[in-house]
Protein backbone atom coordinates (compact mmCIF):
# COMPACT_ATOMS: atom_id res chain seq x y z
CA UNK A 1 0.00 0.00 0.00
CA UNK A 2 2.94 2.34 0.65
CA UNK A 3 3.36 2.74 -3.09
CA UNK A 4 0.25 4.88 -3.01
CA UNK A 5 0.58 6.32 0.48
CA UNK A 6 3.86 8.19 -0.06
CA UNK A 7 2.17 10.52 -2.52
CA UNK A 8 -0.18 11.60 0.29
CA UNK A 9 -1.21 15.11 -0.23
CA UNK A 10 -0.06 18.55 0.70
CA UNK A 11 -3.56 19.95 0.67
CA UNK A 12 -4.38 19.58 4.37
CA UNK A 13 -5.16 23.02 5.78
CA UNK A 14 -4.84 24.04 9.41
CA UNK A 15 -8.12 23.90 11.31
CA UNK A 16 -9.30 22.74 14.67
CA UNK A 17 -10.72 19.26 15.15
CA UNK A 18 -13.76 18.50 13.02
CA UNK A 19 -16.11 15.66 13.87
CA UNK A 20 -19.20 15.62 11.70
CA UNK A 21 -21.04 12.37 11.10
CA UNK A 22 -23.75 12.13 8.49
CA UNK A 23 -25.08 9.40 6.29
CA UNK A 24 -24.46 10.09 2.61
CA UNK A 25 -26.82 9.03 -0.13
CA UNK A 26 -24.13 8.26 -2.67
CA UNK A 27 -21.12 5.99 -2.34
CA UNK A 28 -17.66 7.44 -3.01
CA UNK A 29 -17.10 4.82 -5.71
CA UNK A 30 -18.42 1.87 -7.68
CA UNK A 31 -18.26 -1.78 -6.61
CA UNK A 32 -17.82 -4.59 -9.11
CA UNK A 33 -18.18 -8.07 -7.64
CA UNK A 34 -16.47 -11.24 -8.74
CA UNK A 35 -18.12 -14.65 -8.74
CA UNK A 36 -19.52 -16.26 -5.61
CA UNK A 37 -17.32 -19.14 -4.42
CA UNK A 38 -17.34 -21.79 -1.69
CA UNK A 39 -14.52 -22.08 0.82
CA UNK A 40 -13.09 -25.56 1.38
CA UNK A 41 -14.19 -26.85 4.78
CA UNK A 42 -12.06 -25.63 7.67
CA UNK A 43 -10.01 -23.15 5.63
CA UNK A 44 -9.71 -19.38 5.70
CA UNK A 45 -8.42 -16.88 3.17
CA UNK A 46 -5.43 -15.60 5.15
CA UNK A 47 -4.02 -12.76 3.07
CA UNK A 48 -3.66 -11.13 -0.32
CA UNK A 49 -0.15 -12.05 -1.43
CA UNK A 50 0.12 -9.84 -4.50
CA UNK A 51 -1.94 -7.95 -7.04
CA UNK A 52 -0.60 -7.11 -10.51
CA UNK A 53 -1.73 -6.52 -14.10
CA UNK A 54 -2.64 -10.19 -14.60
CA UNK A 55 -4.67 -10.62 -11.41
CA UNK A 56 -4.10 -11.50 -7.79
CA UNK A 57 -2.61 -14.25 -5.62
CA UNK A 58 -4.14 -15.21 -2.28
CA UNK A 59 -3.05 -17.47 0.56
CA UNK A 60 -5.49 -19.97 2.07
CA UNK A 61 -4.63 -21.95 5.19
CA UNK A 62 -6.05 -24.76 7.29
CA UNK A 63 -5.01 -25.58 10.87
CA UNK A 64 -2.00 -23.30 10.52
CA UNK A 65 -1.48 -23.24 14.30
CA UNK A 66 -1.02 -27.04 14.35
CA UNK A 67 2.30 -27.89 12.64
CA UNK A 68 1.33 -31.55 12.28
CA UNK A 69 -1.92 -30.78 10.45
CA UNK A 70 -1.19 -27.44 8.77
CA UNK A 71 -2.14 -27.19 5.09
CA UNK A 72 -1.42 -24.31 2.74
CA UNK A 73 -3.05 -23.38 -0.58
CA UNK A 74 -2.25 -20.72 -3.18
CA UNK A 75 -5.09 -19.28 -5.25
CA UNK A 76 -4.74 -17.31 -8.48
CA UNK A 77 -7.50 -14.98 -9.69
CA UNK A 78 -7.75 -13.07 -12.96
CA UNK A 79 -8.47 -9.33 -13.19
CA UNK A 80 -12.20 -10.04 -13.10
CA UNK A 81 -11.67 -11.84 -9.77
CA UNK A 82 -12.50 -15.25 -11.19
CA UNK A 83 -10.68 -18.14 -9.55
CA UNK A 84 -8.36 -19.64 -12.18
CA UNK A 85 -6.21 -21.99 -10.13
CA UNK A 86 -6.04 -23.36 -6.58
CA UNK A 87 -3.08 -25.46 -5.56
CA UNK A 88 -2.14 -27.09 -2.27
CA UNK A 89 1.54 -26.57 -1.42
CA UNK A 90 3.42 -29.61 -0.16
CA UNK A 91 5.18 -28.91 3.15
CA UNK A 92 7.01 -32.23 3.38
CA UNK A 93 10.53 -32.56 2.01
CA UNK A 94 12.16 -36.00 1.81
CA UNK A 95 9.35 -37.28 4.06
CA UNK A 96 10.13 -34.71 6.75
CA UNK A 97 7.63 -32.11 7.91
CA UNK A 98 8.58 -28.48 7.52
CA UNK A 99 7.06 -25.51 9.32
CA UNK A 100 5.25 -23.05 7.08
CA UNK A 101 6.68 -19.53 7.41
CA UNK A 102 5.13 -17.49 4.59
CA UNK A 103 4.46 -17.05 0.87
CA UNK A 104 5.79 -13.80 -0.58
CA UNK A 105 5.92 -12.07 -3.96
CA UNK A 106 9.50 -10.85 -4.41
CA UNK A 107 11.09 -9.52 -7.58
CA UNK A 108 8.04 -10.56 -9.63
CA UNK A 109 8.25 -14.16 -8.37
CA UNK A 110 6.27 -16.18 -5.83
CA UNK A 111 8.33 -17.88 -3.11
CA UNK A 112 7.47 -20.42 -0.45
CA UNK A 113 9.37 -19.96 2.81
CA UNK A 114 9.58 -22.87 5.22
CA UNK A 115 11.77 -23.87 8.17
CA UNK A 116 12.92 -27.19 9.59
CA UNK A 117 14.19 -27.88 13.10
CA UNK A 118 16.88 -30.56 13.14
CA UNK A 119 16.80 -31.78 16.72
CA UNK A 120 19.85 -34.02 16.29
CA UNK A 121 22.06 -31.18 15.05
CA UNK A 122 20.23 -28.59 17.18
CA UNK A 123 19.79 -26.28 14.21
CA UNK A 124 16.86 -24.52 12.63
CA UNK A 125 17.00 -24.00 8.84
CA UNK A 126 15.12 -21.54 6.65
CA UNK A 127 14.40 -22.54 3.03
CA UNK A 128 13.04 -20.79 -0.03
CA UNK A 129 11.44 -22.35 -3.08
CA UNK A 130 10.07 -20.75 -6.20
CA UNK A 131 6.37 -21.21 -6.87
CA UNK A 132 5.50 -21.10 -10.57
CA UNK A 133 3.37 -18.01 -11.11
CA UNK A 134 1.01 -19.79 -13.51
CA UNK A 135 0.79 -23.42 -12.34
CA UNK A 136 1.38 -22.61 -8.64
CA UNK A 137 3.65 -25.62 -8.21
CA UNK A 138 7.01 -26.06 -6.51
CA UNK A 139 9.96 -28.28 -7.34
CA UNK A 140 12.08 -30.11 -4.77
CA UNK A 141 15.10 -29.44 -7.00
CA UNK A 142 14.64 -25.72 -6.44
CA UNK A 143 14.86 -25.75 -2.63
CA UNK A 144 17.61 -23.53 -1.21
CA UNK A 145 18.65 -22.82 2.37
CA UNK A 146 18.84 -19.08 3.07
CA UNK A 147 19.33 -19.10 6.83
CA UNK A 148 20.23 -21.24 9.80
CA UNK A 149 20.59 -20.79 13.53
CA UNK A 150 21.84 -22.92 16.38
CA UNK A 151 19.17 -23.94 18.85
CA UNK A 152 18.91 -25.81 22.08
CA UNK A 153 15.16 -25.60 22.26
CA UNK A 154 13.15 -24.35 19.29
CA UNK A 155 10.29 -23.24 21.57
CA UNK A 156 12.66 -20.99 23.48
CA UNK A 157 14.96 -19.75 20.74
CA UNK A 158 12.22 -18.94 18.24
CA UNK A 159 12.38 -18.83 14.48
CA UNK A 160 12.65 -16.38 11.60
CA UNK A 161 10.96 -13.09 10.77
CA UNK A 162 10.88 -11.59 7.29
CA UNK A 163 10.37 -7.96 6.26
CA UNK A 164 10.27 -6.48 2.75
CA UNK A 165 11.28 -2.94 1.85
CA UNK A 166 8.66 -0.43 0.76
CA UNK A 167 9.42 -1.01 -2.95
CA UNK A 168 9.72 -4.81 -2.33
CA UNK A 169 13.25 -4.81 -3.85
CA UNK A 170 14.92 -5.84 -0.56
CA UNK A 171 14.12 -8.59 1.91
CA UNK A 172 15.44 -8.81 5.44
CA UNK A 173 15.58 -12.07 7.42
CA UNK A 174 15.81 -11.55 11.17
CA UNK A 175 16.19 -14.15 13.88
CA UNK A 176 17.26 -14.24 17.48
CA UNK A 177 20.39 -16.21 18.28
CA UNK A 178 20.61 -18.61 21.24
CA UNK A 179 21.29 -16.96 24.56
CA UNK A 180 21.73 -17.70 28.23
CA UNK A 181 19.77 -16.05 30.98
CA UNK A 182 21.28 -12.70 31.86
CA UNK A 183 23.42 -12.44 28.71
CA UNK A 184 23.26 -9.69 26.07
CA UNK A 185 20.61 -9.93 23.34
CA UNK A 186 21.99 -11.57 20.18
CA UNK A 187 20.45 -11.77 16.73
CA UNK A 188 21.38 -12.16 13.07
CA UNK A 189 20.44 -9.98 10.10
CA UNK A 190 20.53 -11.03 6.44
CA UNK A 191 19.51 -8.76 3.57
CA UNK A 192 18.68 -10.03 0.06
CA UNK A 193 18.09 -8.21 -3.22
CA UNK A 194 15.13 -8.77 -5.55
CA UNK A 195 16.75 -11.85 -7.12
CA UNK A 196 17.27 -13.34 -3.64
CA UNK A 197 21.06 -12.86 -3.74
CA UNK A 198 22.48 -12.00 -0.34
CA UNK A 199 23.67 -8.39 -0.07
CA UNK A 200 25.04 -8.58 3.47
CA UNK A 201 24.67 -10.37 6.79
CA UNK A 202 25.71 -9.55 10.32
CA UNK A 203 25.63 -11.10 13.78
CA UNK A 204 24.55 -8.47 16.32
CA UNK A 205 25.30 -8.50 20.04
CA UNK A 206 23.61 -5.75 22.03
CA UNK A 207 25.10 -4.24 25.19
CA UNK A 208 21.90 -5.06 27.09
CA UNK A 209 20.81 -7.95 29.23
CA UNK A 210 18.17 -9.94 27.31
CA UNK A 211 15.91 -9.85 30.37
CA UNK A 212 15.49 -6.07 30.15
CA UNK A 213 15.54 -5.48 26.38
CA UNK A 214 13.12 -6.53 23.66
CA UNK A 215 12.95 -5.77 19.93
CA UNK A 216 9.49 -4.50 18.91
CA UNK A 217 9.82 -3.50 15.24
CA UNK A 218 12.32 -3.83 12.39
CA UNK A 219 12.45 -2.42 8.89
CA UNK A 220 14.65 -2.50 5.79
CA UNK A 221 14.70 0.43 3.37
CA UNK A 222 15.02 0.44 -0.43
CA UNK A 223 18.82 0.69 -0.16
CA UNK A 224 19.14 -2.35 2.11
CA UNK A 225 19.75 -0.47 5.40
CA UNK A 226 18.18 -2.03 8.50
CA UNK A 227 16.51 -0.27 11.44
CA UNK A 228 15.37 -1.83 14.72
CA UNK A 229 13.14 -0.38 17.41
CA UNK A 230 13.47 -1.82 20.91
CA UNK A 231 12.42 -1.15 24.50
CA UNK A 232 14.94 -1.06 27.37
CA UNK A 233 13.45 -1.59 30.84
CA UNK A 234 15.00 -0.47 34.08
CA UNK A 235 14.35 -3.83 35.75
CA UNK A 236 13.63 -7.43 34.84
CA UNK A 237 9.88 -7.17 35.39
CA UNK A 238 9.37 -5.57 31.96
CA UNK A 239 6.24 -3.92 33.32
CA UNK A 240 5.04 -0.45 32.47
CA UNK A 241 3.95 1.14 35.70
CA UNK A 242 2.17 4.25 36.80
CA UNK A 243 4.49 6.88 38.20
CA UNK A 244 7.71 7.71 36.41
CA UNK A 245 8.48 5.84 33.17
CA UNK A 246 10.60 2.73 33.87
CA UNK A 247 11.53 2.12 30.24
CA UNK A 248 12.80 3.92 27.17
CA UNK A 249 12.69 3.32 23.43
CA UNK A 250 15.91 2.74 21.52
CA UNK A 251 16.42 2.84 17.73
CA UNK A 252 19.33 0.86 16.27
CA UNK A 253 20.50 1.49 12.70
CA UNK A 254 22.71 -0.70 10.49
CA UNK A 255 23.73 1.09 7.31
CA UNK A 256 26.38 0.75 4.59
CA UNK A 257 25.92 -3.01 4.25
CA UNK A 258 25.79 -3.39 8.02
CA UNK A 259 29.27 -1.94 8.56
CA UNK A 260 28.01 1.21 10.30
CA UNK A 261 25.95 0.80 13.48
CA UNK A 262 24.38 3.58 15.54
CA UNK A 263 22.12 3.76 18.56
CA UNK A 264 19.57 6.46 19.48
CA UNK A 265 17.95 6.64 22.91
CA UNK A 266 14.52 8.25 22.77
CA UNK A 267 13.44 10.35 25.74
CA UNK A 268 10.52 12.71 26.31
CA UNK A 269 11.34 14.35 29.63
CA UNK A 270 8.97 13.08 32.35
CA UNK A 271 6.22 11.96 29.97
CA UNK A 272 5.31 8.37 29.16
CA UNK A 273 5.96 7.35 25.57
CA UNK A 274 3.07 4.95 25.12
CA UNK A 275 3.67 4.09 21.45
CA UNK A 276 6.40 4.78 18.92
CA UNK A 277 7.02 3.88 15.30
CA UNK A 278 9.26 5.13 12.51
CA UNK A 279 9.71 5.15 8.73
CA UNK A 280 12.77 5.77 6.52
CA UNK A 281 11.96 8.75 4.28
CA UNK A 282 14.32 7.87 1.40
CA UNK A 283 16.50 10.94 2.11
CA UNK A 284 18.72 9.47 4.80
CA UNK A 285 16.34 10.40 7.63
CA UNK A 286 14.14 8.42 9.97
CA UNK A 287 10.75 10.00 10.64
CA UNK A 288 9.61 9.04 14.13
CA UNK A 289 6.29 9.70 15.81
CA UNK A 290 3.95 8.30 18.40
CA UNK A 291 1.73 8.99 21.40
CA UNK A 292 2.56 10.14 24.91
CA UNK A 293 0.77 10.34 28.24
CA UNK A 294 1.21 12.37 31.41
CA UNK A 295 -0.63 9.80 33.48
CA UNK A 296 0.58 6.28 32.67
CA UNK A 297 1.05 3.77 29.88
CA UNK A 298 -2.56 2.91 29.07
CA UNK A 299 -3.79 6.31 27.92
CA UNK A 300 -2.63 9.06 25.55
CA UNK A 301 -2.59 12.84 25.93
CA UNK A 302 -0.96 13.90 22.66
CA UNK A 303 1.62 13.18 19.98
CA UNK A 304 5.34 13.72 19.57
CA UNK A 305 7.42 13.89 16.41
CA UNK A 306 11.11 14.07 15.45
CA UNK A 307 13.57 13.16 12.71
CA UNK A 308 16.94 11.42 12.84
CA UNK A 309 19.64 12.10 10.24
CA UNK A 310 21.36 8.72 10.00
CA UNK A 311 24.50 10.30 8.47
CA UNK A 312 25.11 13.08 11.00
CA UNK A 313 23.23 11.42 13.92
CA UNK A 314 21.37 14.71 14.41
CA UNK A 315 17.89 14.59 15.97
CA UNK A 316 15.81 17.51 14.71
CA UNK A 317 12.23 18.79 14.24
CA UNK A 318 11.46 17.62 17.76
CA UNK A 319 7.98 18.56 18.86
CA UNK A 320 5.33 17.29 21.26
CA UNK A 321 1.77 18.55 21.35
CA UNK A 322 -1.24 17.71 23.48
CA UNK A 323 -4.58 17.08 21.80
CA UNK A 324 -7.18 19.81 22.11
CA UNK A 325 -9.49 19.53 25.10
CA UNK A 326 -12.53 19.21 22.84
CA UNK A 327 -10.91 16.31 20.98
CA UNK A 328 -10.12 14.46 24.23
CA UNK A 329 -13.62 14.95 25.64
CA UNK A 330 -15.71 14.73 22.46
CA UNK A 331 -17.68 11.65 23.55
CA UNK A 332 -17.75 12.20 27.33
CA UNK A 333 -20.91 13.02 29.26
CA UNK A 334 -21.39 16.62 30.34
CA UNK A 335 -20.55 15.73 33.96
CA UNK A 336 -17.30 13.98 33.03
CA UNK A 337 -16.40 16.81 30.67
CA UNK A 338 -16.94 19.34 33.46
CA UNK A 339 -14.76 17.37 35.89
CA UNK A 340 -12.03 17.11 33.24
CA UNK A 341 -12.22 20.88 32.69
CA UNK A 342 -11.83 21.50 36.42
CA UNK A 343 -8.77 19.21 36.48
CA UNK A 344 -7.33 21.10 33.52
CA UNK A 345 -7.70 24.45 35.31
CA UNK A 346 -6.21 23.17 38.59
CA UNK A 347 -3.34 21.29 36.92
CA UNK A 348 -4.45 17.93 38.36
CA UNK A 349 -2.70 15.63 35.86
CA UNK A 350 -4.22 12.42 37.22
CA UNK A 351 -7.77 13.64 36.53
CA UNK A 352 -7.21 15.42 33.22
CA UNK A 353 -8.80 13.95 30.11
CA UNK A 354 -6.84 11.35 28.14
CA UNK A 355 -7.76 8.66 25.60
CA UNK A 356 -7.49 5.05 26.74
CA UNK A 357 -6.00 1.94 25.12
CA UNK A 358 -5.21 3.40 21.71
CA UNK A 359 -2.67 1.52 19.57
CA UNK A 360 -0.63 3.18 16.85
CA UNK A 361 -1.32 1.37 13.57
CA UNK A 362 0.16 3.49 10.81
CA UNK A 363 2.67 6.28 10.27
CA UNK A 364 2.15 7.66 6.76
CA UNK A 365 4.67 10.10 5.31
CA UNK A 366 3.33 13.16 3.51
CA UNK A 367 5.22 14.39 0.48
CA UNK A 368 5.93 17.75 2.15
CA UNK A 369 7.70 16.14 5.12
CA UNK A 370 4.66 15.98 7.36
CA UNK A 371 3.02 12.78 8.53
CA UNK A 372 -0.28 11.15 9.31
CA UNK A 373 -0.84 8.97 12.38
CA UNK A 374 -3.62 6.37 12.41
CA UNK A 375 -4.58 4.74 15.70
CA UNK A 376 -7.35 2.50 16.98
CA UNK A 377 -8.67 1.77 20.44
CA UNK A 378 -7.89 -1.88 21.11
CA UNK A 379 -7.96 -4.02 24.23
CA UNK A 380 -8.89 -7.53 25.34
CA UNK A 381 -11.09 -8.17 28.36
CA UNK A 382 -10.82 -11.55 30.10
CA UNK A 383 -13.87 -12.95 31.92
CA UNK A 384 -13.17 -15.88 34.27
CA UNK A 385 -16.13 -17.69 35.81
CA UNK A 386 -17.57 -21.09 36.72
CA UNK A 387 -20.10 -22.66 34.37
CA UNK A 388 -22.77 -23.92 36.77
CA UNK A 389 -24.17 -26.27 34.15
CA UNK A 390 -20.93 -28.23 33.87
CA UNK A 391 -19.07 -27.26 37.05
CA UNK A 392 -15.98 -26.36 35.03
CA UNK A 393 -14.13 -23.07 35.16
CA UNK A 394 -14.23 -21.09 31.95
CA UNK A 395 -12.41 -18.14 30.42
CA UNK A 396 -13.94 -15.91 27.78
CA UNK A 397 -11.97 -13.28 25.90
CA UNK A 398 -13.74 -10.19 24.58
CA UNK A 399 -11.91 -8.38 21.79
CA UNK A 400 -12.59 -4.64 21.59
CA UNK A 401 -11.76 -2.72 18.41
CA UNK A 402 -13.24 0.72 18.81
CA UNK A 403 -12.71 4.32 17.69
CA UNK A 404 -10.24 5.27 14.96
CA UNK A 405 -8.19 8.45 15.41
CA UNK A 406 -6.36 10.31 12.65
CA UNK A 407 -3.71 12.93 13.46
CA UNK A 408 -2.36 15.16 10.70
CA UNK A 409 1.12 16.51 11.57
CA UNK A 410 2.97 19.39 9.95
CA UNK A 411 6.63 18.98 8.87
CA UNK A 412 7.58 20.91 12.03
CA UNK A 413 5.88 18.29 14.21
CA UNK A 414 2.87 20.40 15.19
CA UNK A 415 -0.64 18.98 15.02
CA UNK A 416 -2.51 20.36 12.03
CA UNK A 417 -5.76 18.62 12.92
CA UNK A 418 -7.03 15.52 14.68
CA UNK A 419 -10.21 13.56 13.97
CA UNK A 420 -11.89 10.74 15.84
CA UNK A 421 -14.26 8.29 14.13
CA UNK A 422 -16.65 6.50 16.55
CA UNK A 423 -16.66 2.73 16.06
CA UNK A 424 -17.65 -0.14 18.35
CA UNK A 425 -16.66 -3.75 17.65
CA UNK A 426 -16.87 -6.27 20.50
CA UNK A 427 -16.59 -10.00 19.77
CA UNK A 428 -15.94 -13.03 21.94
CA UNK A 429 -13.25 -15.73 21.62
CA UNK A 430 -12.53 -15.04 17.95
CA UNK A 431 -9.31 -13.03 18.07
CA UNK A 432 -11.06 -10.12 16.36
CA UNK A 433 -11.41 -12.10 13.13
CA UNK A 434 -13.93 -9.68 11.59
CA UNK A 435 -12.88 -6.56 13.49
CA UNK A 436 -10.65 -3.52 12.89
CA UNK A 437 -10.61 -1.72 9.51
CA UNK A 438 -9.16 -1.57 6.01
CA UNK A 439 -7.81 1.70 4.66
CA UNK A 440 -7.17 3.37 1.30
CA UNK A 441 -5.77 6.80 0.44
CA UNK A 442 -7.06 8.38 -2.76
CA UNK A 443 -5.76 11.83 -3.67
CA UNK A 444 -6.66 14.09 -0.70
CA UNK A 445 -9.08 11.67 0.98
CA UNK A 446 -8.80 8.67 3.29
CA UNK A 447 -11.28 5.80 3.26
CA UNK A 448 -11.96 3.28 6.04
CA UNK A 449 -14.01 0.10 5.58
CA UNK A 450 -15.19 -1.91 8.59
CA UNK A 451 -18.03 -4.05 9.90
CA UNK A 452 -20.72 -2.12 11.72
CA UNK A 453 -24.14 -2.57 13.31
CA UNK A 454 -26.97 -1.63 10.96
CA UNK A 455 -28.86 0.00 13.87
CA UNK A 456 -26.29 2.81 13.69
CA UNK A 457 -27.94 3.90 10.45
CA UNK A 458 -31.44 4.16 11.89
CA UNK A 459 -33.16 7.47 12.58
CA UNK A 460 -32.55 7.08 16.33
CA UNK A 461 -28.85 7.90 16.81
CA UNK A 462 -28.71 8.59 20.53
CA UNK A 463 -26.23 5.74 21.06
CA UNK A 464 -23.61 3.76 19.19
CA UNK A 465 -24.37 0.05 18.83
CA UNK A 466 -21.71 -2.65 18.93
CA UNK A 467 -20.82 -4.81 15.99
CA UNK A 468 -20.80 -8.32 17.49
CA UNK A 469 -21.56 -10.50 14.47
CA UNK A 470 -25.29 -9.80 14.52
CA UNK A 471 -27.22 -7.06 12.69
CA UNK A 472 -24.08 -6.58 10.65
CA UNK A 473 -23.50 -4.14 7.84
CA UNK A 474 -20.32 -3.00 6.10
CA UNK A 475 -19.61 0.73 6.54
CA UNK A 476 -17.35 3.06 4.61
CA UNK A 477 -16.01 6.33 6.04
CA UNK A 478 -14.66 9.13 3.85
CA UNK A 479 -12.28 11.61 5.53
CA UNK A 480 -11.70 14.83 3.61
CA UNK A 481 -8.61 17.06 3.50
CA UNK A 482 -9.81 19.14 6.46
CA UNK A 483 -10.48 16.17 8.76
CA UNK A 484 -14.25 16.20 8.33
CA UNK A 485 -15.85 12.85 7.59
CA UNK A 486 -19.01 11.10 6.50
CA UNK A 487 -20.14 7.50 6.90
CA UNK A 488 -22.42 5.34 4.75
CA UNK A 489 -23.31 1.67 4.20
CA UNK A 490 -21.00 0.19 1.58
CA UNK A 491 -23.94 -1.83 0.26
CA UNK A 492 -26.78 0.71 0.66
CA UNK A 493 -29.51 -1.36 -0.91
CA UNK A 494 -28.76 -4.44 1.23
CA UNK A 495 -28.49 -6.40 -2.02
CA UNK A 496 -25.23 -8.00 -0.89
CA UNK A 497 -25.44 -10.09 2.28
CA UNK A 498 -21.79 -10.29 3.32
CA UNK A 499 -19.49 -9.51 6.20
CA UNK A 500 -16.00 -8.26 5.39
CA UNK A 501 -12.57 -9.33 6.60
CA UNK A 502 -10.62 -6.06 6.91
CA UNK A 503 -7.27 -7.84 7.26
CA UNK A 504 -7.71 -9.32 3.74
CA UNK A 505 -8.89 -6.11 2.04
CA UNK A 506 -6.13 -4.11 0.41
CA UNK A 507 -5.50 -0.99 -1.66
CA UNK A 508 -4.36 -2.29 -5.05
CA UNK A 509 -4.25 0.86 -7.17
CA UNK A 510 -4.26 4.63 -6.93
CA UNK A 511 -8.07 4.62 -6.93
CA UNK A 512 -8.85 0.98 -6.30
CA UNK A 513 -9.41 -1.20 -3.25
CA UNK A 514 -9.80 -4.97 -3.13
CA UNK A 515 -12.73 -5.87 -0.86
CA UNK A 516 -13.28 -9.34 0.58
CA UNK A 517 -16.63 -10.55 1.91
CA UNK A 518 -17.99 -13.86 3.20
CA UNK A 519 -21.16 -15.37 4.61
CA UNK A 520 -21.04 -18.90 5.95
CA UNK A 521 -18.90 -20.90 3.52
CA UNK A 522 -19.56 -18.51 0.64
CA UNK A 523 -17.16 -15.69 -0.22
CA UNK A 524 -16.72 -13.05 -2.90
CA UNK A 525 -14.08 -10.54 -3.94
CA UNK A 526 -14.80 -7.10 -5.32
CA UNK A 527 -13.10 -4.07 -6.82
CA UNK A 528 -14.07 -0.81 -5.14
CA UNK A 529 -13.20 1.91 -7.67
CA UNK A 530 -13.19 5.34 -6.01
CA UNK A 531 -14.48 8.39 -7.85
Amino acid sequence: MYKYIVIFLLFFSSISTILAQSEVSELPGDIEWGEELKQPTGTILSKTIAYNKSGMYALRVKDITDEDRARVYIERYDRDLRLKKAQEIELKYKKKDRKFEDVIYHGGQLYLLTSFHNQAKKKNYLFKQKISNERLQISDRDIEMIGQLDTRNILRDGGFDLVQSRDTSKLMVYHQLPYKKGEPENFKLRVFDESFSELWSKDISLPYNNEIFSVEEYRVDNQGNVYLLGVLYQDRARTRRNGLPNYQYIILTYTKDGSQANEYKIKLRDKFITDLTFRPDGKGNLVCSGFYSERGTYSIKGTYFFRINTETKEIFNENSKAFDFEFLTEFLSENKKRRAKDAERSGNTRRQAELYSFSLDELILRSDGGALLIGEQYYVYEDFYQDFRTGFNRRDYYYHYNDIIIVNIRPTGEIEWATRIPKRQVTRNDGGYYSSYAMSIVRDKIYFVFNDNNRNFSDNRDRLYNFNGRNSIVSIVEVNKNGGWTIAPLFPNRDVNLITRPKVCKQVGRKKMLVYGEWGRSFRLAHLEFN
